[in-house]
Formats: C-alpha cells, sequence, structure tokens
C-alpha cells in the first residue's frame, strides 16, 4: 500500500533585512502549498544572511526565542494552509547561550518542538562555534500529520550516526536544513568535489536506513561565499527525485512514496544485519593500540 506525500524545499537568497526574508519565506511557503506540498522545509538561518562568515557580537541581536515570533508567524501560515513547515532559526535560549535550531509546526499550526544542531563547524567562513552551544536536545523524531519526520542541520550532514540514530528513532524522511557553498578563492576543481561529496555522503544515509533524504540550501553569494543551492530529494537506495540548480532560487514539490522503505529495507536488509554487539568502540574518539 503506497503511502505518499508532498514535499516542498525552499531554495533562496537572503538579505541582511529580518523581516524581509521572514516575509519571502513565507510567500514561498504559500507557492509550495499552491503546488500540493505538505510538508515544506525552509533552508539553514533563513531569516538572515549567513552571519557566522565572521566572528561579530552584534550579530548576537539577530536570535530569538523558540517558540517566539518567528514560529508564531509561520504557526498562522501553517495553519491556514493545512501544511508542515520545517524552519531553521537562530535561537536565544536565555543570556549568553545561543543555538542553531531548528522548529517543526504541524498542519493544524501547533508547535512540535525543535531541534538544535550537534555538530557545530569552526572554519573559514563558517566560524559557528563563535556563535554556538552545540545541542543538548539529542537526536529527534516529529510525528506530523503527514509522516514522522527527523531534522538534522548542515554540519549534521557528514556524520553517519546522526542519520543512524534518527532513523532507528523512527524518522521516515530525514530533513537537512543548510548553508554551504563554494568559497570563490578556490578552484574549480576543488569546488566540485566539496559539492560532490556533500551530495554524497548523504545520499548515503539514505541507503544505509532504507529513507528519503532531503537537503535544502541557499543560493546566492555572500562575503566570498557562493552558496551552490543543490537542494535534493534522494530516494531509500540514494537515487536523486530532484535536483534544483546551483544559482536560481526555486520551490521544490516532489512527491515521494514512503512505503517503499518496507521494500528496499526487505531486500537490502542493512538494518536487519547491523551487529550491534560488536559497535561499542565507536563512542571513542579515537581507537588506540595498547
Amino acid at each position: 500500500m503506497k503511502k505518499n506525500v508532498k514535499l516542498g524545499l525552499v531554495q533562496m537568497s537572503c538579505t541582511s533585512n529580518k523581516e524581509e526574508n521572514l516575509q519571502k519565506a513565507i510567500v514561498k511557503v504559500k507557492e509550495a502549498a499552491a503546488k500540493g506540498a505538505q510538508i515544506i522545509c525552509l533552508q539553514e538561518l533563513f531569516t538572515s544572511l549567513y552571519f557566522c562568515d565572521v566572528e561579530d557580537y552584534d550579530n548576537f541581536a539577530l536570535a530569538e526565542s523558540i517558540p517566539g515570533p518567528s514560529t508564531d508567524a509561520l504557526q498562522i501560515v501553517a495553519k491556514e494552509l493545512g501544511v508542515v513547515i520545517i524552519a531553521s532559526l537562530f535561537e536565544k535560549r536565555t543570556q549568553g547561550i545561543y543555538h542553531n535550531t531548528t522548529a517543526v509546526l504541524d498542519a493544524d499550526g501547533a508547535y512540535l518542538g525543535k531541534y538544535r544542531k550537534m555538530h557545530i563547524p569552526d572554519d573559514p567562513g563558517f566560524y559557528e562555534k563563535f556563535y554556538f552551544t552545540p545541542g543538548d536536545l539529542g537526536y529527534k523524531v516529529f510525528k506530523t500529520k503527514f509522516a514522522t519526520i527527523g531534522v538534522l542541520i548542515c554540519w549534521d550532514q557528514w556524520y553517519p550516526e546522526a542519520a543512524r540514530i534518527t532513523s532507528l528513532m523512527g524518522a521516515e524522511i530525514l530533513f537537512y536544513p543548510t548553508a554551504i557553498g563554494w568559497a570563490t578563492t578556490q578552484d574549480e576543481a576543488t569546488n566540485i568535489e566539496q559539492h560532490d561529496a556533500w551530495q554524497t555522503i548523504q545520499r548515503s544515509h539514505a541507503i544505509a536506513n532504507g529513507v528519503h533524504v532531503v537537503g535544502i540550501n541557499r543560493v546566492g553569494e555572500e562575503a566570498g561565499v557562493k552558496f551552490w543551492g543543490g537542494s535534493f530529494i534522494s530516494n531509500p537506495m540514494g537515487t536523486l527525485l530532484y535536483k534544483a540548480s546551483v544559482d536560481q532560487e526555486e520551490i521544490i514539490v516532489q512527491e515521494v512514496d514512503l512505503a517503499k522503505s518496507d521494500s528496499y529495507r526487505i531486500h537490502w536488509p542493512f538494518l536487519r544485519d547491523r551487529r550491534i554487539d560488536s559497535y561499542s568502540q565507536i563512542t571513542k574518539r579515537f581507537i588506540d593500540e595498547d
């Protein structure tokens, strides 16, 4: 028996005006819903430019509580349209503690909860450790009207452990709101290699766990980084069902059949054959020789 759901991805550029970005995202959510989308995911930190390109204390003013003003506005939209909205925001938890957080709003407008980014990068142009405290809520799944979904965020993409645990918790789809791109100072070959690695690792999570994987990225050039878009949807065998352009704003709506996970997992029984009795060493930082 089929279990079809229509996924909406909003790939867009942003400005320095927070309210302008929020309203732009709302317009695009409405466009996705008009095309039939039932679960709509926005890119990482969509209400601002990607401010982590510098270490600047003034940027903390961009943060807000969750629930808070942005989720309040999006809850109204979710209820009006009858859609699930996945919204990545800069969370102010309390004075001096901030997180990179994604909120999930159900199709009746209810706030289902949030996931705080667990893996925090620190690279040139991506100084996230300056801003974000690592997540402490653990990995999360959300039982929405249309599907049980797992949400991870950007740098989490590179860690198979995060995808595995979220899948084992019952996620039928893994969503990755993202902000990643090419450094304009790098050569083309390096840029292509990095882009391909980014897509390949996520498609691998789909295969290893027998679930659909969705990556949502921004476009536009900001502070020497050209965000490469390329938002995509992978089926449980890593086949791309859709791949967006690398430089254009897009609203993607793609229907997927979640029931296919059962067939893929039966024929490729990676979960069945896991040797959970042999994995205790995975919790070590490195396995040193005695």
